[in-house]
């Protein structure tokens, strides 16, 4: 059998590849998060005092969405040296940048100290964010779904994803902490919003011990002992694989649009701002926000297991139907007013969201053949990135100033939602496919698709995995 030869991890190693994943993606997103909110609470005072209401915090929003911009950076740099020099390497170099830009944040001056060298300076950081964002996420998901069994894949990619709201719940408990109890007040626009970006170099050097503790993914040893590496594998992806990265990219477009009425601050913005007409308590809204990562994070889990036993792409249709029956109700529920319905319509919409994110890292992975697969899902994912969630908070604020309804935020989500769902059944849905890159050499990649081509499918999966359907996970 093809797999007799193939590096191969033990069961402690796998697990110990699923826990730095995890571990490195929440530190990575709890930075990612902290700028965000901070965006939506206090830097439009901070940093764009001279502007100031609503065109202000249009602004504060874009420099959230600036950073996405540079995403395609970090990931052509991660996925080009991700595919010639490892997984592992990326992954550290990625968690220090996103470490040291979030820490300098939280001791730069203020547009009252240093005047316009303050909005310069956030921005220069954030688009370091940017880089590291980019980059980090494909060079996670392939650590943990290529060192994986064949038959849990989906539960194994499902816990980089949880990084994400693991993040954005550890944001907002710190900022909820900082704003309720040890700064209220004028006290946490003063000083209280640094201390969650300060705390970042802890949580990055936890991060740093774990990372350097794992072994490198088995598909990428295989590569580089037999000296296989690409010279150039951003160029081949483009080449042979431009339709799948198009497509992929607005698949997760869908759901980072969505996902940033949330996890990018335009609720928290929308719901506490004083010049609006909702006025609700901050840290009662921080506490909603967080609530909604522990139910976006439960059903991130439970999607990574629906995954392997009903597919990736019947998974991902659940939840874009699921979303695009609540981008209505959400702010229904929101312009209630009421903190019990605020919180409830984000938990219920959050749903939606762990549906169609938990799936991805093992879809993403099967999609692209091994030589160019960290280019591959890093491209996909940043592009996808800067068309869903970019500009979204900036978008729906934009949409409220112009029309005064969030009916318009509800419109454009559903459009959203919709192209995502389309690409989703137009893409197959290869469970199971060997993601060597022997098979990749056999010529054979094109031929594992249980839709189209079921007969092709078995004879590859009795070739390589013994069995027509992935076998059960191997006894260590």
């Amino acid at each position: 059998m093809n797999t007799a030869t193939k590096p191969q991890l033990t069961a402690t190693q796998r697990r110990r590849v699923a826990g730095a994943t995890i571990v490195g993606t929440t530190v990575e997103w709890y930075d990612f998060f902290i700028y965000a909110n901070a965006a939506g609470l206090v830097f439009r005072e901070l940093f764009f005092e001279p502007v100031g209401g609503t065109l202000g915090q249009i602004i504060a929003f874009l420099t959230v969405g600036i950073s996405f911009l540079f995403r395609p950076l970090g990931a052509a740099l991660v996925g080009h040296y991700g595919d010639k020099l490892g997984r592992k390497l990326m992954l550290v170099i990625t968690l220090i940048l996103m470490g040291v830009a979030t820490t300098l944040i939280g001791v730069l001056p203020t547009y009252a100290d240093i005047g316009v060298w303050a909005p310069i300076l956030l921005i220069f950081l954030r688009i370091l964010q940017g880089i590291s964002a980019g980059g980090e996420w494909g060079g996670a998901i392939l650590m943990a779904v290529e060192s994986a069994p064949v038959n849990q894949r989906g539960r194994y990619g499902m816990f980089p994803q949880l990084g994400v709201p693991l993040g954005m719940l550890l944001a907002t408990a710190v900022l909820s902490l900082m704003s309720g109890v040890i700064s209220p007040g004028e006290a946490f626009n003063e000083w209280g919003w640094r201390v969650p970006f300060l705390l970042s170099i802890v949580l990055v050097g936890v991060g740093y011990i774990v990372r350097r503790s794992v072994d490198e993914s088995p598909v990428f040893q295989e590569i580089e002992a037999g000296g296989k590496q690409r010279k150039m594998p951003m160029v081949e992806l483009f080449k042979k694989h431009w339709k799948l990265v198009i497509l992929l990219a607005l698949v997760f477009a869908g759901n980072n649009a969505a996902g940033y009425m949330i996890t990018g601050g335009f609720i928290l913005n929308y719901s506490t701002d004083p010049l609006g007409s909702l006025v609700m308590d901050r840290t009662g809204v921080l506490n909603a926000v967080s609530l909604a990562a522990v139910v976006w994070m439960a059903a991130t889990f439970l999607s990574g297991y629906m995954a392997d036993w009903i597919g990736r792409k019947n998974t991902y249709v659940i939840g874009w139907l699921w979303l695009i029956l609540m981008v209505f109700p959400l702010f229904w529920f929101v312009n209630s007013g009421e903190m019990l319905w605020l919180t409830l319509g984000m938990c219920i919409y959050a749903v939606g969201l762990g549906l169609s994110y938990g799936p991805q890292a093992a879809w993403y992975a099967e999609t692209f053949p091994a030589s160019v697969r960290t280019s591959g899902v890093s491209i996909s994912y940043a592009l996808g990135s800067i068309i869903g969630g970019a500009f979204a908070p900036t978008i729906a604020t934009a949409l409220v100033a112009q029309f005064n309804t969030t009916l318009a935020v509800s419109m454009y989500l559903l459009i959203m939602v919709v192209i995502a769902l389309a690409c989703t059944l137009v893409l197959r849905d290869r469970r199971g496919i060997p993601l060597d890159i022997g098979f990749e050499e056999t010529g054979n990649y094109e031929l594992f698709d249980p839709d189209r081509r079921p007969a092709e499918t078995r004879a590859i999966m009795l070739e390589y995995h013994g069995v027509e359907k992935p076998p059960a996970a191997p006894r260590d």
